[in-house]
């Protein structure tokens, strides 16, 4: 017995049409991964600056995009850099990792 015209019909449907990871994403999700490692690592020599609340605040976002890196990475319609980078901004707006990488001007 054939298919049925409706179940033909739904057949393209019903494929999955996310898409798996590839190396360069794997790549990416390492880089930006050690990106917001950086912000931890700032963070920590800071802790001091900071009132307890805010630091356990700030490390369990970055636990979580971290553990979202992967993800993001991979979904096609996710502008991947535009969302990263906007997150990297706001955690520079915390810990000012910038500011301490900044080459600085000696004479």
């Amino acid at each position: 017995m054939g298919m049925s015209r409706t179940h033909s019909n739904l057949a393209p449907l019903l494929v999955d049409t996310r898409r798996f990871p590839t190396a360069a994403d794997s790549i990416l999700a390492n880089f930006y991964r050690e990106e917001f490692l950086k912000h931890q690592e700032c963070l920590q020599r800071q802790r001091e600056s900071y009132s307890e609340c805010t630091i356990i605040e700030v490390e369990e976002a970055l636990r979580r995009v971290m553990a979202r890196v992967d993800e993001l990475c991979v979904q096609g319609e996710a502008d991947v850099d535009l969302v990263v980078s906007r997150l990297l901004r706001t955690f520079d707006g915390v810990t000012k990792l910038s500011a301490w990488s900044e080459p600085t001007n000696t004479h």
